[in-house]
């Protein structure tokens, strides 16, 4: 019997074959640059398939990876099983106790709709299409990470279907061990089915962001560095220097230029929050100002992030503290003078509540950046093997005095660099992430890594 056949007989959902019709669809990654070409594509329909699933792999000895909804496919999946998770959807809201279950399928945008309802609100990413689980697995920082940290330090319990073939509950009190490894470890340890998530009581917060045409860029630069100095943890904010092509969807005022975004939210007294931001809003004219008072719900607006799947390369990576030589040597790279084939290059303020790791302690690497810089190459794939990897090497050697030596893995473009996976954690965490790996799949069923 093949593998397929004996997974027909055993799993609900489809499974699929590189002849079948529905092959192509169901392994689709949202970063449609990464072409997955696996042996066998298992769509999960309940934790029951995922457990008879690993069970089938473990007896054939093939290897299993999962895919959600893709966005950090940085590296294609190139035989053995890919899981996916996309038809386990669903979120039910626990409101007397701040608690989403929220399936292993779904994206932000509907915990976010389900939430609202009880004047509550989950710590997501800028991107409100990116999937709950994987994100989360990886730390997950956003537009409020200063005040509530990391997104994983709000997860408070998974269910995991192991290489033993056993579905189990990591929490606090049950299997802590993998619990630790789950909150910001990322990968290789078995196919999470859902996830119960604390909820915050939130339903406006005063936000959005500006645009400053080119000739601002350096000013606002300068400015948003030393303003981040003064900020209290109520208040998170970015800067992006956004390449912009000439096309219909992209608003008027910013069509065809080079501009720079700069990003707030501000948890408190909009009165408060107005008068913080004002220092950015003194830098001058602005090509837009949309930021104010908004729905907490509406949070995905303050990045406003692609939601349409499309071919991408990134980098990221964390910064030390920041000053004006630092400005000024990133102006000189990356400025808006500059002629790279980056269409975002963008740096995040951290500190405040990433800083602080939760109760019990968790493997979320980067606690210690203060800043992120983070670049988005122009969408060719014609450009990703060579000559962006060689414009951000170019772009990064005179901020080198700055770059942290750790990173957090969610930055870490697929950690496709070679040094990435082991800078992704500090040293301790990384080793004792291998020894909870080793507990619990001993025979490597679901591997990860760098890509060999």
């Amino acid at each position: 019997m093949t593998l397929i056949d004996d997974l027909r007989g055993r799993v609900a959902g489809p499974v699929l074959g590189p002849a079948d019709d529905d092959f192509a669809s169901e392994i689709a990654a949202w970063n449609t640059a990464t072409q997955h070409t696996p042996e066998v594509a298992v769509g999960l329909t309940c934790e029951d398939d995922a457990a008879a699933l690993v069970r089938a792999a473990a007896e054939a000895g093939t290897p299993i990876q999962v895919l959600a909804t893709g966005h950090g496919s940085a590296t294609p999946v190139t035989g053995g099983i890919l899981a996916t998770t996309s038809q386990l959807t669903g979120v039910t809201i626990d409101a007397e106790n701040r608690i989403a279950h929220i399936a292993a399928g779904c994206r932000w945008a509907e915990v976010v709709a389900s939430a609202a309802e009880h004047g509550l609100a989950p710590i997501t990413g800028a991107s409100d299409t990116v999937g709950c689980i994987g994100y989360t697995l990886g730390g997950g920082l956003g537009p409020l990470s200063r005040t509530y940290g990391f997104s994983s330090d709000w997860a408070r319990g998974f269910r995991i279907a192991v290489a033993s073939g056993e579905v189990l509950t990591a929490s606090a009190t049950e299997n802590p061990d993998l619990f630790w490894a789950l909150r910001g470890g990322k990968g290789g340890f078995g196919i999470v089915t859902s996830m119960d998530f604390e909820l915050v009581e939130l339903t406006t917060l005063y936000g959005g962001s500006v645009f400053f045409d080119a000739p601002e860029i350096g000013a606002a630069v300068s400015t948003w560095v030393d303003w981040t100095k003064t900020l209290p943890e109520t208040a998170t904010s970015s800067v992006v220097i956004l390449r912009l092509p000439p096309l219909e969807f992209i608003p008027e005022p910013l069509r065809g230029k080079t501009v720079l975004s700069v990003r707030f939210a501000f948890v408190g007294d909009p009165a408060e929050g107005e008068r913080l931001f004002q220092p950015i809003r003194d830098v001058g004219a602005t090509l837009i100002d949309a930021v104010g008072e908004l729905p907490a719900s509406a949070i995905a607006t303050i990045h406003n992030d692609p939601k349409d799947p499309g071919p991408g390369w990134d980098r990221g990576m964390l910064l030390n503290e920041i000053d004006a030589e630092y400005v000024a040597a990133f102006l000189a790279a990356a400025g808006p003078d500059q002629q790279v084939p980056f269409v975002a290059i963008e740096m995040r303020h951290l500190g405040g509540a990433t800083r602080r790791d939760v109760q019990g302690g968790s493997a979320v690497g980067g606690r210690g950046g203060d800043y992120t810089l983070f670049m988005v190459g122009v969408p060719d794939p014609s450009l990703f093997e060579k000559v962006l990897p060689m414009a951000a090497d170019a772009l990064l050697e005179p901020l080198r005095p700055w770059i942290a030596a750790e990173n957090t893995v969610n930055l870490a473009g697929g950690l496709t660099v070679p040094g990435s996976y082991e800078a992704s954690w500090p040293a301790e965490t990384f080793t004792r992430l291998a020894e909870v790996r080793a507990t619990y799949d001993p025979n490597m069923l679901f591997p990860y890594g760098p890509p060999s």
